[in-house]
């Protein structure tokens, strides 16, 4: 997966089209991939084929459910690190090969790597960001939720 910032015309119309439809939700259905494609004019392997090439061409850093972890019983934690640039694909690869890491993001600052934990259970937070410490080195700064915010992300299709 790339992390530089696509070209303008990366993306075309259905591929935008794609990015919009389905943060509405996914078909929870025996054959979900054909009814989210049917109202975009896609069959279920041409939709399965753009998600897959938006992954691969970095538009989407992933492809899933969001599960509210806090809901369930567990937790979220917005987390921050300074990591020296020569170091930065070792760490990365070392954050998130833990399952809890949710989301993972290079910044230009000084704190250039964010990235969300989502654990089963409140104490899960603080065990996972203290082993990240000890397999880096490097201290990882957590930013607990005070307020929930919902933002949708919207293309021009």
């Amino acid at each position: 997966m790339r992390r530089e910032v696509l070209p303008p015309d990366a993306l075309d119309t259905t591929d935008r089209a794609i990015l919009n439809a389905l943060q509405e939700g996914f078909p929870l259905t025996p054959h979900p991939f054909v009814d989210a494609g049917k109202p975009l004019g896609l069959s279920e392997g041409d939709l399965i084929a753009r998600i897959q090439n938006l992954r691969e061409e970095g538009a989407i850093t992933r492809f899933g459910p969001f599960f509210d972890a806090e809901a369930m019983g567990g937790a979220f934690c917005l987390c921050a690190m300074a990591v020296p640039a020569d170091r930065f694909d070792a760490v990365v690869t070392l954050v998130n090969a833990h399952p809890e890491v949710a989301h993972n993001y290079e910044r230009a600052h000084r704190l250039n790597m964010w990235f969300v934990l989502a654990t089963d259970t409140p104490d899960g937070i603080e065990r996972v960001a203290q082993a990240i410490e000890t397999e880096t080195g490097l201290q990882v700064l957590r930013f607990p939720k005070l307020k929930e915010f919902f933002i949708g992300f919207r293309v021009k299709a």
